[in-house]
């Protein structure tokens, strides 16, 4: 059934965008804090029992120098730099095994796979990246407040940064064109790649599927569904702390990225999704700013939203703007 407003309605929503004074100070301070403590990454061969795909194990410094996990992945026959898609997770899951991530090097690309932080031990992909930063404060079950009283401490500003140095850690392998970066993402990958959007300029495409970490205002009176709902719960008990709560959320809001991001992009939001609701997504593609951008609509598919349909019309659009071999 659906889950939010008719369709009709979904195109016409525009909500005003709730925004600090410094939002761009903040981010611009937390890059720089994050750059400063960069260090070369670390690039080892894996074998992971491919026969078409080169696998490399990468770590390389995210927030604040530590530690991310990633891999990167290749089509072992090539004949120069690739353009590169570095995609990021849904909410729970790691990065898995090399063979979990398959489709972008078969299309002909290069793949860098970010690790989340902390994740990977309650999804389907399992992690190796730890979160060693956490604020200490109370919390509900999830990430989704971990930190939240304070936007310096918040859980997402370290995953943001580590986000942002995953493209600077692609753009310098020399197996990858770095003029032809995209990023993607499902649900919370898809929160993730809006946020390097509207953070990285120079990006090749940016493609983000049904999106969380949107509108978050709108989202926790839609739905009473995870991980949303951890911030109701949050709030149950901490009645007094709405303010500072979503204070705090406004650093980390697509909606505030999406007006700031100029790549091409395709999106995807699914009408029966009640994890991530459609009006959010709408909300963050009527806010993105750039002049290329198409939205695909699934009008009776839930939080899985197109799958493997999307990965076609992710083809099709790329093809156009991307392509694996320059042309």
């Amino acid at each position: 059934m659906l889950s939010d407003w008719p369709l009709e309605q979904l195109r016409e929503y525009r909500p005003a965008r709730t925004e600090p004074d410094d939002f761009d100070e903040f981010w611009t301070g937390t890059l720089q804090e994050t750059a400063a403590a960069a260090w070369p990454a670390r690039v080892e061969p894996y074998d992971a029992g491919l026969a078409t795909v080169e696998a490399h194990d990468v770590t390389f410094a995210g927030y604040a120098g530590q530690p991310v996990r990633a891999w990167l992945l290749l089509p072992r026959h090539r004949t120069g730099p690739l353009p590169c898609v570095v995609e990021y997770i849904g909410y729970g899951s790691g990065r898995g095994l090399p063979h979990d991530w398959l489709f972008w090097t078969a299309a002909g690309y290069a793949h860098l796979v970010m690790d989340t932080r902390g994740q990977g031990a309650a999804g389907s992909l399992t992690g190796d990246t730890p979160d060693p930063d956490p604020s200490g404060a109370p919390q509900a079950n999830g990430f989704l407040t971990r930190g939240i009283s304070d936007p310096e401490r918040y859980y997402y500003r370290r995953v943001f940064a580590d986000a942002v140095r995953a493209v600077e850690t692609a753009s310098a392998l020399p197996e990858v064109d770095a003029t032809r970066i995209v990023v993607a993402g499902g649900s919370q990958g898809g929160g993730i790649a809006l946020a390097v959007a509207g953070l990285v300029d120079g990006l090749a495409g940016v493609l983000p599927d049904v999106p969380f970490l949107c509108h978050f205002r709108r989202a926790v009176d839609v739905t009473d569904t995870g991980p949303y709902a951890e911030l109701a719960s949050y709030l149950q008990t901490r009645r007094r702390d709405v303010t500072a709560v979503f204070r705090t959320l406004s650093y980390f809001d697509g909606l505030n990225f999406a007006s700031r991001a100029q790549a091409p992009a395709l999106l995807s939001v699914a009408l029966m999704d009640r994890t991530c609701p459609p009006s959010t997504v709408f909300a963050a593609y009527h806010q993105y700013a750039g002049t290329d951008r198409e939205l695909v609509v699934w009008p009776y598919n839930g939080h899985e939203g197109g799958a493997a349909f999307q990965r076609v019309e992710q083809l099709r659009w790329l093809g156009k703007r991307v392509p694996p071999v320059a042309g």
